[in-house]
């Protein structure tokens, strides 16, 4: 968060200099993502040290909606205050809310805990990457978050020219459609518990792929009824489903992996979901450039049917509960 920080600094002392350039906001904006990556690692790595291991689901189940809840409303209110109070301004009260952020943090009452002997971090992303590999949980939960990155990316490509082109919508209907989402993943992350609650955990965590493979399913038929209400509700069901694999699959990842590996092994399903989706853009900008509407449509419920597929032949259908995993790691 502090390099977040010093990147807003950066930004708004260029601002105010009149200095911006392409280059400088490159080299900010590599710097505040390296400040993300670091915290996307860290803070599901801490939470176990928080929560007791049958708390959870419900632990990330809210963090998660706090995050879908700024991902729904950040980019509305940023356009509102840019266009309110402009942009030097809306950068200021970004810096406010993430020196906030740092005093959080800096309250966190982390629990004492052993030393661990420090290792070259190529050593201790190779011990992650091993112990996903052998992990028959982790593993194909791990492919299933590369073909869903993979595939969300081809759609991400070419959804604005073909919302534009072939379905008629102008720019706000296409934020719209695109809000849609944000509210998915808000009322995903509120249902969550109830819903884990009500069946086999193993069952909660396929929710996600399949839905995706029902929202890929709703935009194709945008093909044949070309409706922003129907991608609207592709977009809905995108941010619902996935919001529920994203809670239960680190769950399931908090619960198996053991606390000396707890970081690495949330990097290497960041650095491979994350590395996927360049892959994905590609594929999707190829098709979009050189393909149909049919045949970008069509990669995209192929490639979130093999998410789903993998994940479907995988034991983690029969798990029963995170707990009584977590249980067999203690025995």
């Amino acid at each position: 968060e502090i390099l977040r920080v010093f990147a807003l600094m950066v930004l708004i002392a260029a601002l105010l200099a009149d200095q911006i350039s392409v280059t400088l906001l490159a080299v900010v904006g590599f710097f505040a993502a390296v400040g993300t990556v670091g915290f996307s690692v860290s803070a599901p790595s801490l939470v176990p040290a928080l929560v007791a291991r049958d708390n959870l689901a419900k632990a990330n189940g809210r963090l998660e909606l706090a995050r879908s809840m700024a991902f729904a409303g950040g980019p509305a209110l940023a356009g509102a205050l840019i266009a309110w109070m402009g942009a030097s301004s809306s950068f200021v009260l970004s810096l406010m809310l993430s020196l906030a952020a740092v005093g959080f943090l800096n309250q966190i009452q982390e629990p004492v805990r052993a030393a661990v002997p420090a290792m070259h971090p190529w050593l201790e992303l190779k011990d992650g990457a091993h112990f996903v590999w052998n992990s028959n949980l982790l593993r194909p939960i791990l492919f299933t978050s590369v073909a869903w990155n993979i595939s969300w990316f081809v759609l991400q490509a070419i959804y604005v020219p073909y919302a534009i082109r072939t379905l008629g919508m102008d720019a706000s209907a296409v934020g719209l459609t695109l809000a849609c989402y944000g509210a998915g993943m808000i009322l995903g992350s509120l249902m969550a518990s109830k819903i884990v609650a009500q069946m086999r955990f193993g069952h909660a965590i396929l929710l996600g792929p399949f839905f995706s493979v029902l929202a890929a399913s709703v935009m194709a038929l945008t093909l044949w009824w070309p409706s922003a209400a129907v991608a609207g509700i592709s977009y809905f069901l995108f941010g619902f489903g996935p919001i529920i694999w994203t809670i239960t699959s680190t769950t399931l990842r908090q619960s198996v992996t053991p606390n000396n590996l707890m970081g690495r092994v949330t990097a290497i399903n960041i650095v491979t979901g994350t590395g996927a989706r360049p892959l994905g853009a590609l594929i999707g900008g190829f098709v979009g450039e050189f393909g149909s509407d049919l045949l970008g449509l069509l990669v995209v419920v192929l490639g979130f049917t093999v998410q789903a597929i993998i994940i479907s032949c995988s034991e983690v259908r029969h798990i029963q509960s995170a707990e009584q995993e977590a249980h067999q790691l203690d025995l």
